[in-house]
């Protein structure tokens, strides 16, 4: 791999990683992709070498200006401070709290629960009704705070941190079958944001890990 270039361990289906690729494709930011299957070989994540890089044993860790960084927030937040344009947070201090909120609604209190790690504990069944709960639950908190953040995006009219964790879990909500009838306003800013060319070259059926049969 070239010399210096940045390094992102990444699952083609990971909406964590996935969050991290976008910021990457909106900053311009060239880098490298180290693909972990979370399934293979019993999950590449558990392997000695990638625990060395990230003890949690998640993706995405991105290898950047020497170091490693685990947790796609921080990732996320990280190249903010480091490379400011475009920028993911906005400058007024209450829009700022509005999306950390938002991102931190969706990393924290919807994606965690409907997990693989989660999925495999509460047996293969129970699988698609626990996700779908643990999405409607924080899909119906969400709408009612984007109705008074959005505008074109989550938070006002310009992308940010929030709209980087959006579409991933819409994705996640459509994967396990959830209705989105019920929240027009994340139906319309997903839409919104998957028209947007950062969004699409991140997408996870355009990753060099994905399989052919899931290709577009």
């Amino acid at each position: 791999m070239q010399a210096g270039k940045p390094i992102l361990y990444s699952y083609f289906r990971s909406s964590c990683s996935w969050r991290v690729r976008i910021a990457l494709a909106l900053k311009g930011i060239d880098y490298e992709t180290m693909p972990i299957h979370l399934t293979k070989d019993g999950g590449q994540q558990f392997s000695e070498e990638f625990q060395a890089l990230n003890p949690m044993k998640q993706v995405p860790a991105l290898k950047i200006d020497g170091v490693t960084i685990g947790q796609s927030l921080a990732i996320i937040e990280y190249l903010e401070e480091t490379r400011p344009t475009p920028p993911l947070l906005p400058q007024d201090p209450k829009k700022r709290a509005s999306v950390r909120m938002i991102s931190d609604l969706i990393a924290a209190g919807i994606q965690p629960l409907q997990n693989l790690s989660v999925l495999k504990e509460v047996g293969q069944e129970n699988q698609l009704p626990w996700a779908q709960k643990a999405i409607i639950s924080g899909f119906d908190a969400l709408e009612r705070i984007l109705q008074s953040t959005a505008g074109k995006y989550c938070v006002g009219d310009q992308v940010s941190m929030a709209d980087l964790c959006l579409a991933p879990q819409v994705a996640n909500a459509e994967r396990f079958k959830v209705d989105l009838t019920p929240y027009p306003t994340i139906s319309r800013i997903n839409k919104t944001l998957l028209a947007l060319e950062a969004f699409w070259v991140s997408h996870p059926c355009q990753q060099p890990d994905t399989p052919a049969e899931l290709r577009a």
